[in-house]
């Protein structure tokens, strides 16, 4: 290896992850993510581009037109594959979509409910949206890739950030103890903590569950703070890819796999305790949420 190959190198593992977390952000997936940034490595390599003035910024523009590339291919598949249907939410236990445990760590840094909105963006929208209001990357550098003007480029990043934050305003009576109860409520999930969920339910909690969510013949019904709470404590594989997200305009679980739109969770707060859990995993009926990201 000579020396500006090693150089190249070097330089291009320094921005490994910037490249893999824009990747991520851009795709939603941490397979298609790292296959898009080792796609950008051997066109750097084949380009011998050591010697490049501003490296991570050729970095940046080629990731940019791959993930661009990628997010095209997938609007024309799913327009072949799902005609007006809408597309099957995926696994939960995340089989086939590389490291389940990293990805996850991913999708929580940025949070499940953005990326489900990300998810519902064109191509282009999605690729403003991320390097400018995500990465700082000004309009100027990005039109090129679009092959549109600044101007227009603003405007579909602005398109992007209104459906990113939504239209609506948050419906549920006392929005901050809603958010608090449903923060509560994962934080006990995922750390399997059994007295802590208890404490967090009504005694007389219902939660209602569709067909799709087990899955089962029927839709069920759990009554009964520790009969939910047991529920709840075999969901905890799905609450790693799970998080806080605005559902209809009040705080409920959003839970993304693979940047798609799998398992939603709504919440009634009634004098501090949850009183009832709506679990919708039925892909009709997820079409017709809005799912917003929190503080967006």
């Amino acid at each position: 290896m000579n020396e500006a190959t090693t150089g190249l190198t070097t330089a291009f593992e320094a921005e490994r992850p910037r490249l893999r977390a824009v990747a991520y952000r851009m795709l939603g997936s941490l397979a298609e993510a790292e296959d898009a940034v080792q796609e950008t490595w051997l066109r750097a390599d084949r380009a011998r581009v050591a010697e490049v003035a501003n490296l991570p910024g050729w970095l940046t523009t080629v990731l940019s037109r791959i993930c661009l590339n990628l997010l095209r291919s997938r609007t024309t598949r799913r327009e072949d594959s799902y005609g007006d249907q809408a597309p099957e939410p995926a696994a939960p236990d995340g089989e086939g979509e590389g490291d389940p445990a990293r990805e996850a760590v991913l999708a929580d840094e940025v949070g499940p409910a953005l990326l489900v909105v990300l998810d519902t963006l064109g191509p282009a929208e999605r690729l403003a949206f991320v390097l400018h209001d995500l990465f700082a990357v000004p309009f100027d550098e990005i039109a090129p890739l679009l092959e549109r003007t600044p101007a227009a480029t603003r405007q579909l990043a602005s398109r992007a950030r209104r459906r990113v934050r939504g239209a609506k305003a948050p419906a549920a009576p006392e929005p901050a103890r809603q958010q608090k109860a449903v923060e509560a409520f994962l934080a006990a999930t995922r750390g399997g903590d059994f007295t802590a969920l208890v404490s967090l339910l009504a005694p007389d909690v219902v939660l209602r569950a569709d067909a799709r969510v087990v899955p089962t013949p029927e839709p069920i019904t759990v009554r009964g703070a520790e009969q939910v709470a047991r529920g709840a404590m075999a969901a905890t594989g799905r609450a790693r890819f799970t998080g806080v997200g605005l559902v209809d305009g009040a705080a409920g679980l959003v839970m993304a796999r693979g940047g798609r739109l799998a398992l939603v969770l709504e919440f009634t707060v009634t004098d501090g305790l949850i009183s009832a859990i709506e679990v919708t995993a039925a892909p009709d009926r997820l079409a017709g949420l809005e799912i917003t990201a929190p503080g967006a």
